[in-house]
């Protein structure tokens, strides 16, 4: 019988044993012919040396995970236990993995789930701006603003600034009860909903109160010039020409731009046009910026949502 003891070294045991051991009595079950013993960072391992040297493979497995993660849920845990062989199921969880955009709170796994959405997560590494335009339900604001999280938390960006045009969808904003904010903030509030699943809510509050994180209407962007950020411009179709050039050269030095866009949902005067529209036009061939046309295959909502998408472009 062989015997390794792995010491802990660069990662909290808490992380690999779970909370009352969860997680370890998780690694006995793929392990059933080995014997555990943890003490603090000592994992004592018994059993047949070749079960023992795929073990210790699986711990460094985890602990890299966890440092390019920062996180280690059971979900994952147990989906990179549960892979057998040697290259060619790493080579499969390679393809896996490289959908991930980033670990949100309690366990959730954001990644692209459509070949669009994993054209912006690609396209965004290459390019610094971004337009992405489709109907409702293809995950633009979502993917977009996973990607600006993921850049904040990678360091790659010193802020994200998250804007969209405040036009009245037939409700009247100044009914709306409250101060300017409060009557604002329903109109960002998908926005908010996106935020709220990645980053935890004291850390989001922070951000907020210290304005690593804005969260602010168009008109608000006007004469800044906005560098080392990462910005979205959500609900595109609904600016006006003249909005959206005052937006896009707001464009400043090591910054990220994404414009998200539904053309069939316009709220405008009839007259007016969309400054979407303008833009996806004149900047089609500008090196730097790419276009992602998003389309009924990307609707990841209720499978109703692609057949009520579909009905209106037949009318």
């Amino acid at each position: 019988m062989g015997e390794k003891i792995i010491t802990l070294e660069s990662i909290e045991p808490v992380e690999i044993y779970g909370v009352n051991d969860i997680k370890l009595n998780l690694i006995r079950k793929y392990f059933p012919k080995l014997k555990l013993i943890a003490r603090g960072y000592s994992l004592k391992v018994l059993g047949d040396p070749q079960e023992i040297e795929r073990f210790e493979k699986k711990v460094e497995m985890l602990i890299d995970h966890y440092h390019k993660n920062g996180l280690l849920t059971e979900n994952v845990l147990e989906r990179l236990l549960g892979q057998t062989g040697d290259n060619i199921l790493e080579a499969k969880d390679d393809a896996t993995t490289s959908d991930i955009i980033l670990f949100g709170n309690n366990g959730l796994v954001v990644k692209a789930k459509t070949d669009n959405q994993r054209k912006m997560m690609n396209s965004i590494l290459t390019n610094d701006m971004l337009f992405a335009v489709g109907p409702a339900g293809t995950g633009k604001t979502y993917t977009a603003v996973a990607l600006a999280v993921r850049a904040l938390k990678n360091k790659e960006v010193k802020r994200i600034i998250l804007t969209r045009p405040a036009v009245e969808a037939g409700e009247n904003l100044g009914f709306l009860p409250g101060d300017l904010k409060e009557k604002l903030d329903p109109y960002m509030q998908p926005l908010y909903d996106a935020l709220n699943d990645m980053v935890p809510t004291d850390k989001l509050n922070q951000f907020i109160e210290n304005r690593t994180i804005q969260i602010a209407p168009l008109a608000f962007m006007r004469g800044r010039t906005l560098d080392n950020a990462f910005v979205i411009l959500d609900e595109a179709q609904n600016t006006t020409e003249s909005q959206m050039k005052m937006f896009l050269t707001r464009m400043g030095a090591n910054a990220k731009f994404i414009v998200n866009g539904d053309t069939t949902q316009i709220d405008l005067p009839a007259k007016q046009p969309s400054g979407l529209l303008q833009a996806v036009k004149l900047l089609k061939k500008v090196q730097g910026i790419d276009i992602i046309e998003l389309n009924n295959t990307d609707v990841i909502r209720h499978k109703l949502v692609r057949a009520i998408i579909e009905r209106y472009e037949e009318k």
